[in-house]
C-alpha cells in the first residue's frame, strides 16, 4: 500500500511539473520529502528478512530443545542467555550501520528466543504456572527490549503476544472465571510504547485487539450491553474520523485507517447483536441498522478509501446473505435458494459497478482539468 501511494505521489509530482503547477526545485524537493519518509516503511526486502529471522530464531530454538539434555545445566541457561544478548546486540549493530530491516530481525530473534528460553527453564527447573503466565512475562520481556532498543518490529511482537495471552485466558467462555480487564492496562502501556518507538502498525494492532477485547467480553459474560457499547464507540470513531480527521490523527496517530477499524468494530457488534436477537422481532432491525451503515460509510468515505469501499461492499453482501438466509431462505428449496443467491450476487455486483464508476468520474475529471 505504501508503495502504491508513492508512486502516484511520484506521477502526480511530474504531471505537476509538466503542467506549470510547480517549478524544477520544488518538485524535488517534493521527492526528496517523499524518499526520507517511505525509507522508514519496510520493503519487500525488509520483509523477508523478518520472515528469516523468525525462522532462524525456530531453527536455534528446536536445535536448543533437540539438545537440551546433552548440555549441563548451567551451560543451558548460559546459552539461552548468550542467545539473546547475541540477538539483541547484533540488530543494534545493524541498525546503527542504517539497516534497519536486519537490525529490527536480530530483535526478532532475540524477542523468539527469550519466548523459548521461559518455556525451557521452566521446564528445567519444574517452575509452575500455565502458558498464560509464561505469555505474560514473554510479553513484558519483549516490550522491555523494544523500549531500550526504540524497536517497532519488537513493539508489534508485544502486542501479537499481549493478545496471545488474551486468548488463552478466555479461550473457555463457559468456564466462569473473570474477564481480565488488566488486559486494557497493558494496552494502554503498549500504545505509550507505540509512540516512543514510532511502531504505527503497533497502533492499529491495539484498536484491532480492543474489538477482540469486546468480542471475547461478550462470550465470556453474554451481556448484550457490551456489543452495543461497541458499536456505539466504534460509530463515534468513524464519525470522528469522517468529520474531524486532523483531530482523530493527531490523538490516535494510525496514519489513515480510523474509520476502517471504526466499521470494522461496528460490523463486530451488531453482528453479536443479531445473532441474539435472531428469533425476535429486532432482528430486522438490527438488519437495517446495519444496511444502513454500510451505505452510510459508502457515502461519508468511500470516494477518499478503497479500503473503506471493499469493506462496506463485504459488510452489505453479507448482511443480505444473512438476512436471506434467516427471513426466506428457509421457505425454498435447494434450486430456488441458489437461484436466488446468484440473483441477489448479480444485482450486487451491478451496484459495487456502478458505484465505482461514481467514484472514479471525480478523479478523472480532475485530472482532465
Amino acid at each position: 500500500m505504501m508503495a502504491s501511494y508513492v508512486s502516484k505521489v511520484r506521477q502526480d509530482i511530474s504531471r505537476w511539473l509538466a503542467e506549470g503547477l510547480i517549478d524544477a526545485p520544488t518538485a524535488q524537493a517534493l521527492r526528496n520529502d517523499i524518499d526520507s519518509r517511505a525509507g522508514g516503511g519496510f520493503s519487500f526486502g525488509g520483509i523477508l528478512a523478518v520472515l528469516a529471522a523468525l525462522l532462524l530464531g525456530a531453527a536455534i530454538l528446536i536445535f536448543v530443545a533437540a539438545n537440551w539434555l546433552a548440555f549441563p545445566r548451567v551451560a543451558r541457561v548460559g546459552l539461552l542467555f548468550a542467545i539473546i544478548l547475541a540477538a539483541h546486540a547484533g540488530g543494534a549493530f545493524l541498525k546503527l550501520v542504517r539497516r534497519e530491516a536486519a537490525g529490527e530481525a536480530g530483535f526478532l530473534i532475540g524477542g523468539a528466543a527469550f519466548g523459548g528460553s521461559i518455556a525451557l527453564i521452566g521446564q528445567m527447573y519444574h517452575l509452575s504456572g500455565d502458558e498464560a503466565q509464561a505469555l505474560l512475562v514473554w510479553c513484558a520481556g519483549v516490550t522491555v527490549a523494544a523500549v531500550i532498543l526504540r524497536s517497532a518490529a519488537s513493539t508489534v511482537a508485544a502486542v501479537v503476544i499481549a493478545a496471545s495471552w488474551l486468548w488463552v485466558e478466555m479461550w473457555d467462555f463457559w468456564s466462569g472465571a473473570d474477564v481480565p480487564h488488566e488486559y486494557l492496562l497493558v494496552l494502554a502501556v503498549l500504545w505509550a510504547v507505540s509512540l516512543w518507538t514510532g511502531a504505527r502498525s503497533a497502533r492499529h494492532l491495539i484498536v484491532l485487539s480492543l474489538v477482540l477485547y469486546a468480542s471475547l467480553s461478550y462470550l465470556h459474560t453474554e451481556q448484550l450491553v457490551i456489543p452495543v457499547l461497541l458499536a456505539l464507540a466504534s460509530t463515534g470513531l468513524f464519525l470522528a474520523a469522517t468529520f474531524r480527521p486532523e483531530s482523530i490523527e493527531r490523538f490516535l496517530r494510525l496514519g489513515g485507517g480510523a474509520q476502517v477499524h471504526g466499521l470494522l468494530g461496528f460490523v463486530a457488534g451488531m453482528s453479536f447483536v443479531q445473532f441474539a436477537v435472531m428469533d425476535e422481532p429486532g432482528f430486522m432491525l438490527a438488519a437495517l441498522v446495519t444496511f444502513g451503515a454500510s451505505i452510510g460509510a459508502l457515502i461519508l468515505g468511500g470516494r477518499e478509501s478503497r479500503m473503506l469501499r471493499w469493506l462496506a461492499y463485504a459488510v452489505f453482501g453479507v448482511e443480505l446473505c444473512i438476512v436471506y438466509v434467516v427471513t426466506v431462505g428457509t421457505m425454498l428449496g435447494t434450486a430456488g435458494f441458489l437461484i436466488a443467491t446468484g440473483a441477489l450476487l448479480a444485482v450486487l455486483a451491478f451496484v459495487i459497478t456502478r458505484f465505482e464508476r461514481r467514484m472514479k468520474a471525480p478523479a478523472a475529471q480532475g485530472g482532465a482539468a
